[in-house]
């Protein structure tokens, strides 16, 4: 493409965001991600999906869990990037826009933290979401800080070098809590992630400050509100990914709703997240849509309820939640394979009834 060209696109989206145009030099993009640093081509663009120039219209989103690449993930991921995720790829893929919580730090090196579990990927691990059809991933989980700072710098170089977008970390807390954003089919979509979840002894040195590196943390409530109040007003979608509720349960804790509240009325449309390794029931909160808990996606899990999980579709018209499902997988080998059949049936009903603990509607 001309340079001209490139200028003109990167003109169009800076000018719906009110952000800076690209510099000519820059590749085309069709993505802005406010904290300045160089953003990519999503892979929705790549499937022949323009962000810029097609019609307004409807949005579809898929969403899923905890994804890490241990264990018989860690031999896949080796063996070839592209295929790791090959089962789950079209689900992703056919949507918009898809998005995962990436828990695990992207090192080779650091020094794990005094803690029971720490999980950690080549860079390689981006090779592979996109290869999945994976738009846009949150780290602030907790995990995103396994291998301590020299661990949190890599993620942060591997990020940049591969160009693939990265939520709810950063070199401050600017960075950590600033959106991703997209045009989809003319609708502006804004995505900000962060994590109520960390170890209590970790906090301090895990939560990204105006002077410290880090995760956007969900603990600094007026923060996090503020960051979504933020982006509403440039936005016709926004969407915020959060890592939080209680390991094992099926019902969402104290916190969730009355979080889920602020954010839905700071201006978040879709708020999700994990964390729970258990499937959490999903509905509507007013207008909003609201899904208390993925559960686990690509992990390693020994069976059981820990293996339920599936992808979240979401279509979206602006403010607007047309319609949403559950596609219903489970995990084997540490892979997520989406379930036919009575099998598919069963599950999705399953997952309904799982909102019977919750305050959300169908």
């Amino acid at each position: 493409m001309r340079a001209g060209s490139r200028l003109a696109r990167s003109a169009a989206v800076a000018l719906l965001f009110g952000v800076a145009p690209l510099a000519c030099a820059t590749p085309v993009r069709t993505a802005v991600v406010d904290r300045g640093a160089p953003t990519a081509t999503t892979a929705a663009e790549a499937r022949g999906v323009s962000l810029v120039t097609a019609p307004t219209g409807p949005v579809t989103f898929a969403f899923g869990g905890d994804v890490h690449f241990e264990g018989e993930l860690r031999t896949a991921l080796a063996a070839d990037p592209a295929t790791v995720l090959a089962d789950i790829a079209p689900s992703l893929s056919a949507a918009d826009l898809a998005m995962v919580n990436l828990e695990t730090a992207i090192t080779d090196g650091g020094t794990p933290e005094d803690k029971e579990f720490t999980f950690r990927a080549p860079a390689t691990a981006f090779d592979a979401l996109r290869a999945a059809g994976v738009d846009v991933v949150s780290m602030a989980n907790n995990h995103g800080r396994d291998y301590g700072a020299v661990g949190l710098t890599d993620s942060l170089a591997a990020r940049d070098a591969s160009g693939f977008p990265v939520l709810g970390i950063g070199h401050d807390a600017t960075e950590a809590f600033a959106p991703y954003r997209t045009v989809v089919n003319g609708q502006r979509i804004a995505v900000l992630a962060a994590t109520d979840v960390l170890d209590g002894h970790l906090i301090a040195s895990w939560t990204a400050t105006d002077e410290q590196p880090g995760l956007a943390s969900a603990k600094d409530r007026e923060r996090l509100v503020a960051a979504v109040a933020a982006a509403r007003p440039t936005a016709d979608t926004v969407v915020v990914f959060l890592h939080w509720g209680t390991e094992g349960q099926t019902c969402p804790n104290g916190t969730q709703p009355e979080l889920a509240r602020q954010l839905v009325d700071a201006g978040a449309d879709i708020v999700v997240g994990s964390h729970a390794h258990r499937l959490i029931g999903g509905g509507r909160m007013g207008d909003a849509l609201v899904a208390y808990g993925l559960g686990n996606f690509a992990f390693y899990t020994s069976g059981g309820p820990g293996a339920d999980t599936g992808v979240l579709h979401v279509t979206a018209t602006g403010r607007h939640i047309d319609d949403y499902r559950w596609e219903p997988a489970v995990i084997s080998g540490g892979r997520p394979r989406p379930l036919t059949g009575g099998e598919a049936e069963a599950a999705a009903a399953a997952w309904a009834d799982l909102r019977a603990c919750t305050d959300l509607s169908p």
